[in-house]
């Protein structure tokens, strides 16, 4: 639904994108994340259809962004960061002339602000003026009117900023629906939140992508981050020396307290399971055995450092495949 080849952006001198590439499949939710300045806005920019590319392709639900821009800003649902609305209108009010915008006839206009109205928790609301509303109504005030339309794509950049626990998490069950008909790229600063709805996640370093795959993919590629902590009943000593043997074990380090051995090591993936089979053997008991799995933050992180480190020394980001 959504396919962007050797795409790039330069205001001026300076490069915003720089030839990326990916695609959003029928039925996902992309994460799109980086940095401050990474890229994110311009690219988004370009697949609505607010300003053209430089070099480069981009589709949306078929429609090329530059030759049939129109027709992809009829097709896409946009949520930008700092939604533009009109604070002297009732929410009803600028639905409404929303809907007027799009050229909905008069009854086209009520089915649809009252479906929008009932997904986005708008019921209460709809009478009240903008101005007088919160961060959080605003924001679902925005989601209402890329809705309205009913888009085939959906470009959400931080739809859930300003919104309490709960409509945030009602927001992600929302997405969550409106994925099976609309493809989503979805833009964040909260991981967590990328983590819990995306199926796949693209991350843009400096107009580049530098890493694309599914949470799980990115999170087995972080080295060196998995930490093994374990309490065994049994010397200290013997337990240490077995222990420094197990495949993937390093960075070994023991304490006893009485009978106890207390245990952290980096560990390889297989290692947790490893040291439990030890333990059955020995004849030790296992009062605690816990792995400390790699988080999506810890891979954005290294990658970013990566990047960083790779443009430092004279290279360019090398991207990570999927």
């Amino acid at each position: 639904m959504i396919e962007v080849r050797n795409l790039s952006k330069y205001f001026g001198s300076r490069c915003a994108v720089d030839n990326i590439s990916f695609s959003v499949e029928p039925s996902t939710i992309v994460g799109f994340l980086g940095p401050n300045g990474a890229g994110k806005t311009t690219t988004i920019r370009i697949l609505t259809g607010y300003i053209p590319p430089t070099a480069g392709t981009a589709k949306v639900a078929g429609h090329d962004v530059v030759k049939e821009s129109l027709a992809v800003r009829a097709v896409v649902g946009y949520l930008p960061e700092s939604v533009p609305l009109y604070p002297e209108m009732r929410v009803y009010e600028y639905l409404n002339f929303r809907g007027k915008l799009r050229g909905m006839d008069r009854s086209q206009r009520e089915a649809a602000i009252a479906r929008v109205t009932e997904r986005c928790w708008l019921a209460d609301a709809l009478r009240r003026p903008i101005g007088q509303l919160s961060k959080g109504y605003r924001q679902r005030v925005g989601l209402a009117d890329a809705l309205l339309h009913n888009p085939q794509v959906l470009i959400l950049d931080e739809p859930t900023v300003g919104l309490d626990p709960t409509q945030v998490r009602e927001t992600r069950g929302l997405l969550r629906e409106l994925a099976a008909d609309h493809p989503i790229l979805f833009s964040s600063h909260t991981l967590s939140e990328v983590e819990a709805i995306c199926q796949r996640i693209l991350i843009i370093h400096e107009g580049r992508i530098i890493a694309a795959g599914t949470v799980d993919e990115l999170k087995a590629r972080v080295d060196g981050q998995r930490r093994v902590h374990a309490e065994l009943k049994g010397p200290s000593r013997e337990i240490g020396a077995a222990v420094q043997k197990l495949p993937g074990a390093e960075q070994v380090k023991v304490t006893s307290d009485g009978d106890w051995t207390h245990l952290e090591l980096a560990a390889g993936s297989q290692t947790c399971q490893a040291l439990a089979e030890l333990a059955a053997s020995r004849g030790w008991a296992v009062r605690r055995l816990h792995q400390e799995t790699p988080s999506l933050e810890d891979f954005f992180v290294q990658a970013i450092i990566d990047a960083r480190v790779s443009a430092g020394s004279g290279g360019r980001p090398a991207p990570l495949r999927s």
